[in-house]
């Protein structure tokens, strides 16, 4: 009997395991994680809210790459951000970059609007221009805090 309930635990152990690996396994291929290690650019920022650590990088809506780095400018205090661009993507040297969102309430992306030059941005160039993060709540503030102004002066 104590054989028996021994082999039993050991077939349940083994199929546990075995659903656990091929759960894992499954989760791995469809999160789309590249094999393609890509290569680094940089851009800077004067405001790069809602951006972290792998947040997307697309152009025309498409995932090109992430944010690998995010680090501050000790001097300028501006926002940089280090993309890793898949190595089939070729962004030309005097594309822009810029901070969007998805929706209203969405996550934000960087949206890189290439450029028309015949050179190829390389590991560790540096995107110049840049749009930063647009401020809702700063926005709908000095909306509101001005609606009210104008109402006080009539």
């Amino acid at each position: 009997m104590n054989k028996i309930h021994n082999f039993f635990d050991f077939l349940v152990g083994t199929i546990v395991l075995g659903i656990a690996i091929t759960f894992f396994t499954i989760s791995f291929k469809s999160s789309k994680i590249s094999s393609d290690n890509g290569y680094k650019i940089l851009a800077k920022f004067d405001n790069a809210d809602g951006i972290n650590i792998g947040s997307d990088i697309k152009i025309s809506g498409v995932k090109i790459g992430t944010i690998s780095e995010q680090n501050l400018d000790a001097e300028s205090f501006q926002a940089v951000l280090k993309f890793n661009i898949y190595n089939h993507i070729k962004i030309p040297t005097d594309s822009s970059a810029k901070i969007v969102s998805e929706g209203l309430l969405g996550s934000k992306y960087i949206a890189i609007t290439p450029g028309g030059d015949d050179e190829f941005m390389k590991e560790g160039q540096e995107i110049n221009f840049t749009q930063s993060s647009i401020n809702f709540e700063e926005l709908l503030g000095k909306f509101i805090f001005n609606g009210k102004d104008n109402n006080e002066k009539k």
